[in-house]
């Protein structure tokens, strides 16, 4: 069953190219300003702004892709097209524009056909699923043909319910995307809540209230290389890119310590099984870190909980052998501001990119160290703090797939009718006879012969 078969009986059956000129040309002096959108500057949300350099029409006119307020453009090339690079055009110097050649222009054959309902057709899930089907080219650089986007078959409603349409779109898809910005700010402000409780765990305000109560004597102030007994670094060897299967062997990338938790899918496999050192094997305990990295993620430690890989050690990535009990307790320190803060001042090397952090200078960082028995309530504090919040981010992390999910969910409504079944009630009048939209299809289509036997007159003429 065709998408379009959902579509009210009185929508008018028809393709794009029955009510859009796709790609035209602008007719305009070279020395009026106009509006230059390179790929970076189109847009991917619904409402998003598509921004806008201002330059000379002569300098643009010829080797980029024209439009004019009023067009459609979306990105035809992967992955710019599944992202959903696309926009209405508006509010463009002297009206006029152009832009990267992976654009696709549609331009309404009528001033009766909507912009903001061909910008809603090519939103939806069937024009951007069927559209990434059907591209052709070299792996890398696959485009949406043509031929597709002419032939892509729509249902017309009339020029009345066009615009009762769009105005439902945009009420209720900005309600979705101010949901979803507010449900995107929560995973910041939770990063911020996890510093502080690291924060207040090793500057001891965390227990303040439960050491006043105890008999402790205080903190003690050690280096790493206090708790640290050894440190072992692996091999740089010339590896598969890919992680090694069951009966394989492999090292570890730094990806795999870089985001707090041990990722054993970040590595890479040894080409001979001979080459594995069984003294550098990772084992379920181990404390690793990694000694070179960019400057934000140098030295973050990650404690291995589980192991299903035969994976070894790296020459960028290090095991801190220490007692059990230390770990946990080295682990949030590394991981707080004032941990992150020795990492960095004591790495070398370019600033913008890869810094390095020598086995000395890791072992001379200072490090408070509390009783044992207020360490073991600190770990416990974090511990379920940092619960509380994961437990936030996995109910946040489902409201935006629901939110993601509900924007095709009322575009897939819109092109059924069904919002705006009771407007169609309320007026049966601007959607029959001369009204229809099958009238105005008719009269898109007349329109269109006119334009092109005029230029076919002209082109005669010349």
């Amino acid at each position: 069953m065709k998408e379009t078969d959902h579509a009210p009986a009185n929508w008018a059956r028809c393709s794009l190219a029955d009510i859009v000129v796709l790609n035209p040309k602008n007719d305009a002096s070279a020395e009026q300003a106009a509006g230059f959108v390179p790929m970076a500057l189109a847009p991917t949300d619904y409402h998003g702004t598509l921004l806008h350099e201002e330059k000379l029409w002569g300098e643009i006119k010829k080797s980029y892709t024209n439009f004019a307020d009023g067009d459609v453009i979306f990105a035809k090339v992967t992955p710019c097209f599944e992202n959903g690079k696309a926009a209405i055009v508006r509010d463009m110097p002297s009206g006029i524009g152009a832009g990267s050649s992976e654009f696709y222009v549609l331009r309404p054959a009528s001033k009766e056909i909507s912009p903001s309902l061909l910008f809603a057709i090519i939103k939806t899930k069937s024009f951007m699923q069927q559209g990434a089907e059907n591209m052709t080219g070299a792996v890398g650089l696959r485009r949406v043909p043509r031929a597709f986007v002419e032939s892509f078959p729509i249902a017309l409603p009339s020029a009345a319910e066009q615009k009762a349409i769009a105005d439902k779109l945009d009420t209720l898809l900005a309600q979705v995307e101010n949901t979803k910005a507010r449900l995107e700010r929560i995973p910041q402000i939770l990063k911020r809540f996890r510093q502080s409780v690291l924060a207040a765990a090793v500057s001891g305000r965390l227990t303040e209230e439960w050491r006043s109560t105890s008999e402790l004597n205080g903190w003690a102030n050690i280096t790493l290389g206090d708790l640290v007994q050894s440190i072992e670094a692996g091999k740089n060897l010339k590896c598969i890119e890919t992680p090694p299967g069951e009966d394989e062997c492999g090292i570890i990338k730094i990806s795999a310590v870089t985001w707090g938790v041990y990722d054993e899918e970040q590595s890479k496999t040894l080409p001979e099984k001979n080459l594995f050192l069984e003294s550098r094997r990772i084992k379920v305990g181990d404390f690793l870190i990694s000694r070179a990295n960019t400057i934000e993620l140098l030295g973050n430690p990650v404690i291995v909980h589980a192991v299903t890989k035969n994976l070894m050690l790296s020459d960028k990535v290090l095991r801190l052998n220490m007692d059990d009990e230390d770990k946990a307790w080295v682990n949030i320190f590394l991981r707080s501001m004032p941990g992150r803060r020795e990492i960095q001042d004591r790495s070398t090397g370019n600033q913008m990119s890869m810094r390095n952090i020598g086995q000395k200078a890791l072992l001379e960082i200072p490090i408070p160290k509390p009783p044992s028995e207020e360490q073991t309530e600190i770990i416990l504090r974090v511990d379920q703090l940092f619960a509380h919040a994961d437990r936030i981010e996995q109910q946040v992390n489902n409201a935006l797939a629901r939110v993601n999910n509900l924007t095709q969910s009322i575009l897939a409504k819109a092109f059924r009718g069904e919002l705006t079944e009771q407007w169609r009630k309320d007026n049966p009048e601007l959607i029959s006879g001369e009204n229809s939209a099958e009238a105005l299809l008719e009269r898109v289509r007349a329109e269109r012969a006119t334009v092109a036997s005029k230029s076919r007159r002209r082109n005669a003429k010349a």
